[in-house]
């Protein structure tokens, strides 16, 4: 496979890792548990300390199988380069952690993670300033928007009610102004969309999701697609300023997040997020193409009060999501109609599993209100939009008839 030509998408994952000599000629990158490394010249090991040269320090802060998914994910993204962290909440609290500064102010979506509205909760109590906006518009976003304002955080399709966030104009915006944009590519995965395209500085996956596929394996990941000047960041330290300005964003985040906050992604996990990542078109086809056909049923169905899916024609953000995805993603969410009990329902249904997890090769559901945005109150929950009977599908590979029957069949 040739450096210099162009292949697709599943074809350069499948054979990323060959590009790098491999130990005895394997097909995947061994796992390596070393978490230390040794070097015949001690000058080179305080070359590679001081950044002058390529080589591993010490497991905390990377080895050579962490390193071959990094770079697997930042082809996927179309990146110059990528880190990896224990979790995605791990991915995103390091933006917080090695990025921003007691006084500083972020704009974040309105529509978000539970966890990650915990986590902006946290940095707010540490002195950031945190304006939720809702980010559908970018009006909405312009206008929270202050001389203190450090970054823009959103996700490309919000988790649990589908929401799709203006994201060509708020790049755009974030451009013409300086500021950092961090998109959350999770629900969409590098597949069905690149935040590169709309301008994002940095990418959030959480590769426990789609890219992992499997639900064997914790990770997450921050790709700098090379889209932000971070000449233009305040916050960068001075011994980071060393590196060339391209550089400086992941040598901080590096050094704060992994070195100094020891949020390191473990090798196995790591192999087995590798692995799973080579499927990931296939899946993200199959998913997709399954969550389409289920919402669609369940928004014909009398019984069924509400379904939430950018596929659907009746979605606020359908013509939106139809210019930016490939698809619409695995994952919707839906209300019954009163009368139907959600408990209820889901424990009739067969194939869909009671289960917090999204991206895997298996359907999961999940009652919103009561387990995962439970700790958040029933005020902040309504100005989310998320009804108590809310469920969450991420819908997974089965077979698509066997699926319709199954969601179908649990109505009663």
């Amino acid at each position: 496979m040739s450096e210099k030509k162009s292949y697709g998408f599943t074809t350069t994952i499948l054979h990323n890792d060959r590009q790098k000599p491999i130990e005895h000629g394997s097909l995947h990158k061994p796992i390596h548990t070393s978490v230390t490394f040794g070097y015949n010249d001690a000058r080179q090991l305080a070359s590679v300390f001081q950044g002058k040269e390529p080589g591993f320090r010490y497991g905390r802060q990377g080895n050579p199988t962490i390193s071959a998914l990094e770079d697997k994910i930042t082809k996927m993204e179309d990146g110059v380069s990528t880190l990896c962290f224990a979790t995605g909440m791990g991915a995103i609290g390091a933006v917080f952690q090695a990025l921003l500064r007691a006084g500083d102010h972020i704009v974040s979506s309105s529509f978000l993670f539970g966890n990650t509205n915990s986590l902006w909760q946290t940095a707010a109590g540490q002195g950031v300033e945190v304006a939720f906006a809702d980010a559908t518009d970018v009006a909405n976003v312009e206008a929270a928007l202050t001389p203190a304002t450090r970054l823009v955080f959103v996700e490309t399709i919000a988790n649990p009610r589908t929401q799709v966030a203006d994201l060509a104009r708020i790049g755009q915006l974030c451009k013409e102004r300086g500021i950092l944009f961090v998109v959350d590519n999770t629900m969409t995965s590098p597949y069905l969309f690149r935040p590169k395209t709309v301008g994002a500085g940095l990418v959030v996956n959480a590769l426990t999701k789609s890219i992992g596929g499997h639900g064997n394996a914790l990770g997450g990941s921050l790709t700098d697609t090379g889209a932000y000047d971070w000449s233009a960041f305040p916050n960068i330290a001075a011994n980071y300023k060393r590196n060339p300005p391209a550089q400086w964003g992941m040598a901080q985040l590096r050094a704060k997040a992994l070195r100094d906050f020891g949020a390191s992604l473990a090798p196995e996990a790591a192999h087995h997020i590798a692995v799973g990542a080579e499927t990931l078109a296939l899946r993200m086809e199959r998913a997709s193409a399954n969550a389409l056909a289920v919402a669609s049923m369940l928004e014909a169905d009398e019984r069924v009060a509400a379904v939430y899916y950018p596929g659907l024609a009746s979605h606020p953000q359908h013509a939106l999501a139809r210019d930016l995805f490939k698809a619409y993603g695995s994952l919707f969410s839906f209300e019954l109609k009163d009368g139907i009990d959600c408990f209820d329902y889901l424990n009739r249904l067969k194939l869909g599993i009671s289960a917090s997890n999204l991206g895997d090769t298996r359907t999961l559901v999940i009652p919103v209100s009561h387990t995962i945005f439970y700790e958040m109150g029933a005020e902040r929950r309504a100005s989310m939009g998320i009804a108590e009977s809310l469920i969450r599908v991420s819908v997974g590979i089965e077979d698509t008839a066997d699926l319709l029957d199954d969601f179908r069949s649990a109505l009663g």
